[in-house]
């Protein structure tokens, strides 16, 4: 694509928390002017639909403080690091929040979850070949994974749900809605887990 380039003239760190940071740039606009653009800073993540042989999907219930309620979706998590791969990301993701080890890894979609407000990036895996993680061997959670609940829900029960808006977050939305789809299609054509990602961070 081609048109005005966007150029920074100034940028400057506002805030830095755990997790995210704001920063605000003074961005060149057409016409010679330029305005302010802030930008929350957010590592990255990777979701997990995970599907079982009866073409079920594991949802799970977590408290999320920015809307103030319990949400049912996919499993998913931060990268942790920027080094970490996303099949290594979504192994232990669905380790610690699914209690379930897969064998076959494959990528569904990759999404920009609010390209407007933020630099996030999330890549939306496929798990299949799935087995339960034996009780003793289970990871113990904290905060608000210290009363996260699971269910194991039909695929095309769980996309009548988003589209009925019952299921919100944006995360899962997507990746059942890709996984339906590729599903349909026989999974061909997915990407590696590990295949490019555009929009990652470089490590450092």
């Amino acid at each position: 694509m081609t048109g005005h380039e966007y150029s920074v003239s100034e940028s400057h760190r506002v805030f830095t928390g755990r997790v995210a940071a704001l920063r605000s740039d003074r961005v060149t606009m057409p016409g010679g002017g330029s305005s302010q653009r802030d930008v929350v800073e957010l590592p990255g993540a990777v979701g997990i639909v995970a599907l079982d042989p009866d073409a079920r999907v594991l949802l799970v219930a977590q408290y999320r403080h920015p809307v103030g309620r319990r949400l049912w979706e996919i499993p998913a998590g931060l990268l942790d690091s920027t080094v970490e791969s996303a099949r290594e990301a979504g192994e232990r993701e669905l380790f610690e929040e699914g209690q379930v080890r897969a064998r076959d890894w494959s990528t569904l979609v990759d999404v920009l979850t609010s390209p407007g407000l933020s630099d996030e990036t999330v890549r939306i895996l496929l798990a299949r070949c799935l087995e339960d993680v034996p009780p003793g061997e289970r990871y113990t959670g904290v905060d608000e994974e210290a009363d996260m609940q699971r269910q194991w829900v039909p695929l095309a029960l769980a996309v009548q749900r988003c589209l009925s808006g019952e299921l919100e977050n944006s995360i899962t939305v997507a990746g059942l809605m890709a996984a339906q789809l590729s599903a349909a299609q026989g999974f061909a054509g997915l990407r590696d887990a590990d295949a490019p990602w555009l929009a990652r961070k470089a490590p450092g």
